[in-house]
């Protein structure tokens, strides 16, 4: 009597392993442009990367809030379509820049080589100082981003520290006051007022006072502004004081041009 042949649906347990379907490289690549017309690219659409550091994560959130407040006021009328061109001129360096990095560290991953190494053990030495360490820490945590705003106080074009504020005698943490998605006049001065009635109805002006170090992750402590104009993705756009210099060139270029202002009413209308 012949055995009984085995089912055809019947696997042998041996070929019945699970095997992990996902792999990592070091494939690197960025879109040469992040807008073209009314196609616009983020995170991984815009730029891919090997995922060590957990970088990609980081600039990607950071594409998002930088072009979502743009973008809403493109589509409210309140900025001219030229907004979102500074969209790509501000995230694909910071993309250039991160990309560049990761395929440094995959280099010195890899193993064989005695001049590989010898160069991990450099790197170690340096990281093993303060400077290059801080430096080294905002890059990968991404709080180094600096987009060229022209020059001036060192805070332009950065992100501006979550300082602890007093505001009316009230304790408050700044971004607290950026959840609005809003742009934020901090006027610092004990005097004066900065006039912004024209953006009133875009911008959030606050008085505040700030007794602590301004210290930035990148590049240490900086001297106290009088007053500093911040951006809803929280990076500052304008640095001054009482005498309002370059501020309503700030104001139109980041959140529309000035609306027409009715004195008796208190109210903004935009001219048609």
């Amino acid at each position: 009597m012949s055995a009984r042949p085995s089912s055809p649906c019947t696997a042998p347990t041996s070929d019945c392993t699970a095997r992990p379907g996902s792999r990592f490289t070091d494939a690197a690549r960025q879109a040469v442009f992040y807008r073209k017309g009314r196609v616009l690219l983020a995170g991984d659409a815009a730029h891919i990367h090997h995922s060590v550091g957990g970088r990609g994560l980081n600039i990607g959130a950071q594409d998002a809030v930088n072009l979502g407040w743009k973008l809403a006021q493109v589509v409210k009328g309140i900025s001219p379509e030229s907004l979102l061109d500074t969209y790509s001129a501000e995230r694909h360096p910071v993309a250039a820049r991160v990309r560049r990095n990761t395929m440094a560290q995959i280099a010195l991953l890899r193993r064989g080589e005695d001049g590989l190494k010898a160069a991990r053990d450099i790197v170690a030495e340096l990281l093993a100082m303060d400077e290059p360490r801080q430096r080294f820490g905002a890059m990968m945590s991404g709080l180094d981003v600096h987009y060229d705003l022209g020059k001036g106080h060192p805070l332009l074009g950065r992100r501006m520290p979550d300082l602890d504020l007093t505001i009316d005698g009230r304790p408050l943490r700044l971004f607290t006051l950026l959840h609005g998605a809003r742009g934020l006049l901090l006027n610092f001065s004990k005097t004066g007022g900065l006039d912004i009635a024209p953006w009133a109805d875009r911008i959030d002006r606050i008085y505040a006072d700030c007794d602590g170090p301004w210290q930035l992750p990148a590049i240490g402590q900086v001297a106290a502004p009088g007053a500093v104009l911040v951006r809803p993705d929280g990076h500052v756009a304008w640095v001054g004081d009482q005498r309002q210099h370059e501020l309503a060139n700030a104001l139109t270029r980041w959140f529309g041009p000035a609306a027409a202002w009715k004195a008796d009413t208190g109210l903004a209308h935009f001219p048609t």
